[in-house]
């Protein structure tokens, strides 16, 4: 192979996507277009279509399917499996009321067309009601509306259809020509399937969690990165060997791992190869849009393209508002954001023409339309939020300029919390900045004469802006778990010598943020104490014995912390060992009364 060979040298490959990336996507987010629309039309120039500069988009787009493999494992990170128990009903119940509709409304079309069958016609119809999730989970992340409502349902959906997406692939073998002689082969497909799902998730469960507590004690970044990759793509491989999506392994994963305390961690090590992978497999689809099949057949592709589009965002729309109780608003983007193909459509297709039941020249046409329906659907988005009836602002607020005024302490987080930690070190007057989050908080803070700012205290250029290089204790006192939990990685990361205290919302929260190296409190445990003592008072306690009692109980308790600490990953012996410290604690006090074993102990040594 010669170095300067365009088509085969990998050198040159990487410049010309890296390239092309970076003066695409720049250029149509300066139109208001987004970054996918970039990346499509980018591919379908480098394409064998236009530039010719990749000769083989099949290749490519094999390889950059590794993106939307990471981009599912990371939103399984964002799940739990009690999250998924709670979304059953939208993934099932909506989910699959769209892929019916869709795929008979659409496989009864194709019957309309000269030469299909009911067999083609079904799987065309299930193959087209599909959605693209990398270009639809994408759309939603950079219009920040993953998690409205719209966007929840939207997810559901996705995940819905690369669970149908499995079925699918297997019927097809079935219902081809080449089927006979193959009646045993289905069972034992589903037996792989369901034998590999299962290997999976009790590897997942039981092994993963130890495997990164011993890699996160080698206290060594690349090591972690790299166990974190082959999780990703071990769980996939696995799937993809037993007939499954890749995609669904990856997903897999990531819920058995989005309760571990190295969630956040695994979350910032994929993100930049799902961020670059992801693109490459937007180009890669841009490139295997035949352009010259469009120019060929413009007529009956655009036709394709806009019964497609017709009639699955008008089923959308309609399950939007009833069992998805959205508003019009959210019906009408959930369309927008559904209605085109999907890259399980490729596969499908393909496997359809292996089975016979589709010639070359109608899966190219399909393919084409697919295609250009996805290529289509950030404009059609564009135009949706545009004319759809307006729920929220029409202009964001742009965050505060923080100017850098040395402090001593920054808070972040300007609730009841962060309040009364503000007061205090005014009442020192001690140097310090508030950053919140939440506009309203922040203006009626305002009212009252205190200093704060809106921004996000999770990104580090804020942070930066305001002198947190100074600062030498960092509040967090910010409401979401996720979000503190992220905030005290962040400071651990860049700024490992300050002092960092952080609110926990409970005993887990309080575990994995000591895990991090921050500081602790519980944010009801200091006011429960406190009712504590006053209820003992009220009862007849003397004040002395009260605040003596208040004092042993907090010192007993974070002891307790401390040593749970070590066992939270163990449910029978945290269990256990909660039992064995109520019994402790009643023996302690006894002993202070005079009663049981400890209590005579200590009148014979009086």
């Amino acid at each position: 192979m010669e170095p300067n060979d365009m088509h085969g040298g990998t050198l040159e490959l990487a410049l010309v996507f890296l390239l092309a990336a970076v003066v695409a996507v720049p250029v149509f987010k300066r139109f208001g277009l987004g970054a996918v629309l970039g990346y499509l039309v980018a591919g379908v120039l480098l394409g064998p279509h236009e530039l010719a500069l990749v000769r083989d988009p099949e290749r490519v787009l094999a390889a950059s399917e590794l993106g939307v493999v990471m981009l599912l494992f990371v939103i399984g990170l964002e799940l739990s499996l009690p999250r998924l128990k709670v979304m059953r009903r939208p993934i099932f119940g909506v989910g699959g009321l769209q892929v019916a509709l869709s795929g008979v409304a659409l496989g009864a079309l194709m019957l309309l067309v000269p030469g299909n069958g009911w067999k083609s016609a079904l799987v065309v119809g299930l193959g087209l009601a599909l959605s693209s999730t990398a270009v639809g989970l994408q759309l939603l992340s950079e219009r920040k509306e993953l998690n409205t409502d719209h966007g929840r349902l939207a997810f559901a959906i996705l995940l819905f259809q690369d669970l149908a997406a499995i079925p699918l692939l297997a019927a097809i073998p079935l219902l081809g020509a080449h089927a006979a002689g193959e009646d045993g082969m289905p069972w034992l497909a589903v037996g792989k399937a369901l034998a590999a799902i299962l290997a999976l998730v009790l590897g997942g469960r039981y092994l993963l969690r130890h495997l990164f507590k011993v890699i996160a004690r080698t206290r060594m970044p690349e090591v972690f990165t790299a166990a974190a990759l082959l999780v990703v793509l071990g769980s996939a491989w696995l799937m993809q060997l037993a007939g499954l999506s890749a995609g669904l392994g990856a997903f897999l994963a990531g819920v058995l791992l989005a309760e571990s305390e190295y969630r956040h961690e695994l979350e910032a090590q994929i993100k930049p190869f799902e961020g670059l992978l992801l693109g490459l497999f937007f180009m890669a689809v841009g490139m295997s849009i035949d352009v010259q099949r469009i120019a060929a057949e413009p007529l009956l592709i655009a036709t394709g393209v806009l019964v497609l589009l017709a009639v699955k965002a008008s089923l959308l729309f309609l399950i939007g508002l009833r069992p998805g109780r959205l508003d019009v608003r959210g019906a009408m983007l959930l369309a927008g954001v559904l209605a085109l193909g999907g890259e399980f459509a490729f596969v499908v297709f393909g496997e359809a023409g292996k089975a016979g039941l589709l010639d070359a020249v109608e899966r190219d046409r399909l393919v084409a339309i697919v295609g250009l329906s996805m290529a289509v659907t950030p404009l059609l988005l564009i135009a949706l939020q545009r004319f759809a009836p307006s729920a929220q602002p029409r202009t964001a607020r742009a965050y505060d300029e923080i100017p850098d005024e040395r402090p001593q302490v920054l808070i972040a987080g300007f609730g009841r919390f962060g309040q009364i930690v503000a007061r205090l070190m005014l009442a020192q007057q001690i140097p310090f900045i508030a950053i919140d989050p939440d506009v309203e908080q922040v203006d009626f803070s305002r009212r009252f004469g205190s200093k704060i700012y809106y921004g996000d205290p999770t990104q580090p250029e804020l942070l930066r802006s305001a002198g947190a290089a100074g600062v030498k204790v960092f509040v967090v006192a910010i409401d979401g778990t996720a979000e503190s939990l992220a905030m005290v990685r962040l400071l651990r990361t860049h700024y490992p010598a300050a002092t960092v205290f952080a609110r926990a919302r409970d005993r887990r929260h309080a575990w994995q943020l000591m895990d991090m190296g921050a500081k602790v409190f519980r944010e009801l445990f200091g006011s429960s104490l406190e009712m504590g003592r006053e209820v003992l008072v009220a009862l007849g306690v003397p004040p002395a014995q009260a605040d003596d009692r208040t004092r042993r109980f907090r010192a007993f308790d974070l002891k307790l912390l401390e040593a749970q600490r070590l066992l939270q990953d163990d449910e029978a012996a945290l269990m256990q060992s909660s039992k064995d410290a109520r019994r402790e604690l009643m023996d302690l006090f006894a002993a202070d009364a005079g009663q049981g074993t400890l209590g005579r102990i200590v009148e014979r040594e009086d």
